[in-house]
C-alpha cells in the first residue's frame, strides 16, 4: 500500500582544494593549527577548513558561488549529509543544495536552520519516487526552503508560504509541468502522501503540510 511508503507528518499544519597536506610545509610553518595553515594556502579563506566535502554527499564547491558558501559555514555540511542520508535515487544532494544558493537583488537565500531539516524529507522521497515511478529525471528542484526575508522578495510568493518552514518543493521534470502535477495529484490520492500539489506552467509545487490542497 502507498500509504505505507513514507511516514507523514500529518499533525502539522501550521506553516509558521583542493584539499592540502600540511605535511609539505610543517617544515616552512612548524606547528601551526590548521586555520593558519589555510589562510597562508592563499587559496582558501579560514572558513575553508570547515567546508571539506563530506565522503558521503558528492557535494561539488567548485558548482556553488563562493560568497553563499561561505555564510552557510558549518550549517552546509551538516545538511548535505542529512540529505544524502535520505538515500534518493533520483536526487543528487548537489541538485537540492544548489537550489538554496540563490539571490534576490543583494539577498542571498540560506540553509534552514537544523530544526527545520527533516520537515524536508518526506517531500523529497515524494518527488524521488513519482521519479521512478514515470521513469523520468528530475531537471531541477527551482525552490525549497525560502528564508522568510527572501521570500517576500520572491513574486508571488505567499506571506505564510510552506516554504518558509521547509516542507515545499518547487520541481520541475524532464517532461511537461501538467503531466508532474496530475501524477503527483494521482499519487496523493492513493495514499502516498498527504499535502498540497500546485499545477503552474513551468513547474510543480510539492508539499506535505498534511492536508490535501489543490491550486
Amino acid at each position: 500500500m502507498l500509504n505505507k511508503t513514507f511516514s507523514t507528518r500529518t499533525q502539522i499544519l501550521t506553516p509558521a582544494s583542493a584539499e592540502f597536506s600540511l605535511v609539505s610545509r610543517r617544515k616552512a610553518l612548524g606547528i601551526i593549527g590548521t586555520v593558519g595553515a589555510a589562510i597562508l594556502a592563499g587559496s582558501q579563506s579560514a572558513s575553508a577548513i570547515f567546508l571539506r566535502k563530506p565522503a558521503s554527499s558528492l557535494l561539488d564547491y567548485d558548482e556553488l558561488p563562493a560568497v553563499w558558501v561561505e555564510r552557510q559555514g558549518r550549517n552546509l555540511n551538516g545538511y548535505a549529509d542529512y540529505i544524502a542520508n535520505l538515500k534518493l535515487e533520483k536526487i543528487s544532494v548537489q541538485q537540492v543544495i544548489s537550489a538554496h544558493a540563490k539571490q534576490r537583488g543583494t539577498l542571498w537565500n540560506s540553509l534552514p536552520p537544523q530544526d527545520l531539516w527533516k520537515n524536508i524529507g518526506t517531500t523529497l522521497k515524494v518527488i524521488d519516487y513519482i521519479s521512478k515511478s514515470i521513469n523520468v529525471p528530475v531537471r531541477e528542484l527551482v525552490s525549497v526552503y525560502r528564508a522568510p526575508a527572501y521570500n517576500a522578495r520572491c513574486a508571488g510568493a505567499k506571506r505564510a508560504s510552506w516554504h518558509q518552514t521547509n516542507f515545499a518543493c518547487d520541481v520541475t521534470f524532464q517532461t511537461n509541468a501538467a503531466t508532474i502535477t496530475r501524477t503527483a495529484r494521482s499519487l496523493r490520492d492513493r495514499g502516498l502522501f498527504r499535502g498540497g500539489v500546485g499545477g503552474y506552467y513551468g513547474f510543480t509545487h510539492i508539499d506535505t503540510r498534511g492536508q490535501n490542497v489543490d491550486w
